[in-house]
């Protein structure tokens, strides 16, 4: 997508560039984001520009509506069908209606070698990169979230302890790992991405409830390619366990499977009754049951599987529709220079209860959370920037971190201790934000130790360490609060070229901050609102306000 972007952006291409064309686009969004939907409208403007012609408007689908994107998709596929039939009827040579007695082929197919080939048995508890590659390889489309390579490395867990106080409502960790393959190097602000395991018994389950031989040596590969794959052979030498494959690639107990899921059932499905309910799912007039049946309840691939027991899907289907294992991804909490070969991370960990009273938890943050040093588990982990860069020593910042939020600013300030030590370092300006004093305050005794004595953010070298708990008094205090209270240092060292990161929750945090910048802006500066907009969008443009976001 990057590389047809940035083809589409070429100067030379004219406004008639495209005539001729016809295009529909749908974006996929979460409205809780600044920016929603920013690629799909983008794109559907820069198709314009060069001349070419939507088949309809462009539709944008939304995470935060209650039947998920579904719900603008839908309508907006129909309108499309209509619209192609108009143009041309070849195009649907049956008409419109949906035929529930298709009988497509999967993409994939499964080939089964002797076990004289067979090799030790890998785990997510000891799985060598180039092991974990081979399956890595075989893979469909976006396995492992989208990695197409071995781990970066791999870590051992050497600290895991809670920050929050003791039986506290939220339950945050700090986790420290070290690399035990290759040396590992990264910048403050970078994110690393972990591949969880699964729980043993669940992969246990789904394996029995499909009648799969968990000791199977296979092989996965396209359906129309015989021998190769990637440009890698596949054969023997690139085998392995069925079970190592379903725990390393298949989520089957955490994710929940989408729409198509259903319909593929539907065909497998020898009990009538439940044929007929899973063909209603998977129409648009079951979208809304459906969600309420799934989406809402987030059913995992296991659960659906057993309330509809008839269904005997073959394993090639499996492997396509199972939502794939995806990494997590964290932000670095530390500073490669104070801590050598390791990284640090923050993690809070999840748990839900549906509308119907469901337990849920978050597959990762608990998995990460139940580790402990003595098990020697090896984990995946692949590096990657975040949205945050690292800050030359000489930059002043202005940081916003309530919550979590606070994790990569954890590593800023460690970067910035080191640095001190042999060049003059610029202020750093901290908002923190929390519910409690006595509850999740968190790495109180950091933020403190480097707020005193001239320390990195102390008010003697410019900056300071400013907190907001929110609920410790009547009226809720939030980090917004603290900025407009210090409205004249922000101003300041916004005068002195600092640079904005805020980190957090994408609710309504980073949206309050920018307003709360630009408030500050206009009335320490005198110039009107609109003015002061325009001032930060040019920060956000040249680099100098940043935002790093999560649902």
């Amino acid at each position: 997508m990057k590389s047809f972007w940035k083809f589409l952006l070429q100067k030379n291409l004219g406004p008639n560039w495209l005539a001729g064309v016809r295009y529909a686009v749908f974006g996929l969004g979460d409205s809780g984001y600044q920016n929603y939907n920013f690629a799909a409208k983008k794109l559907h403007q820069r198709l314009s520009q060069l001349g070419a012609t939507p088949i309809i408007e462009k539709g944008l689908g939304d995470d935060q509506h209650p039947s998920g994107y579904e719900g603008a998709l839908d309508p907006w596929l129909s309108s499309l069908w209509s619209a192609l039939l108009e143009q041309d009827s070849r195009f649907f040579p049956n008409g419109l209606e949906p035929d529930y007695n298709w009988a497509d082929k999967p993409k994939l197919q499964i080939k089964y070698h002797d076990t004289k080939y067979l090799h030790s048995h890998i785990s997510n508890g000891g799985a060598t990169g180039t092991e974990l590659d081979k399956i890595l390889m075989m893979s469909p489309g976006k396995s492992l979230g989208g990695k197409s390579k071995a781990p970066d490395c791999l870590l051992k867990l050497i600290k895991n302890k809670p920050i929050t106080r003791l039986n506290y409502e939220r339950n945050v960790r700090h986790i420290e790992l070290e690399a035990v393959s290759s040396a590992i190097k990264y910048a403050v602000g970078d994110i690393v991405e972990i591949l969880p395991g699964q729980d043993p018994a669940a992969v246990d389950s789904f394996i029995q409830r499909c009648n799969l031989d968990p000791e199977a040596l296979i092989s996965v590969c396209p359906s129309d390619m015989k021998n190769h794959y990637n440009g890698l052979q596949v054969g023997a030498s690139y085998a392995v366990k069925l079970r190592s494959f379903v725990e390393l690639t298949m989520d089957v107990a955490s994710a929940s499977p989408r729409r198509y899921f259903f319909e593929v059932m539907s065909f497998y499905a020898s009990a009538p009754h439940e044929k007929e309910r899973l063909q209603y799912f998977a129409s648009p007039e079951g979208r809304d049951d459906l969600y309420q049946y799934n989406q809402k309840e987030r059913r995992t691939v296991l659960e659906v599987l057993d309330d509809f027991p008839s269904v005997q899907m073959p394993f090639e289907w499996l492997v396509q529709l199972v939502p794939p294992l995806k990494t997590r991804a964290f932000s670095i909490s530390s500073s490669c220079t104070a801590h050598p070969n390791q990284v640090h991370l923050t993690v809070s960990v999840v748990n839900w209860t549906t509308p119907y009273k469901r337990k849920r938890k978050g597959l990762c943050s608990n998995w990460l959370a139940g580790l402990v040093p003595q098990q020697g588990i090896h984990i995946p982990a692949w590096f990657r920037k975040g949205t945050l860069p690292a800050p030359p020593p000489s930059l002043p910042l202005i940081l916003v971190g309530p919550g979590t939020g606070c994790a990569p600013f954890h590593g800023f300030v460690e970067e910035r201790c080191i640095q001190a030590k042999t060049c003059a370092t610029a202020p750093v300006l901290f908002f923190f934000g929390c519910r409690n004093e006595e509850n999740d305050y968190l790495y109180r005794e950091f933020w403190s130790k480097h707020s005193q004595n001239l320390g990195v953010l102390s008010e003697e070298k410019g900056g300071g360490f400013y907190v907001a708990f929110s609920r410790d008094q009547p009226q809720k205090v939030y980090v917004q609060h603290l900025m407009r209270e210090r409205s004249h240092q922000v101003w300041k060292l916004l005068r002195e070229g600092a640079a904005v990161y805020i980190a957090g929750s994408s609710t309504k945090m980073p949206e309050g901050v920018f307003a709360t910048f630009v408030e500050i802006i206009s009335k320490e500066s005198g110039v009107p609102r609109e003015v002061a907009v325009r001032w930060l969008k040019e920060m956000e443009k040249g680099g100098k306000y940043h935002v790093e976001a999560w649902s």
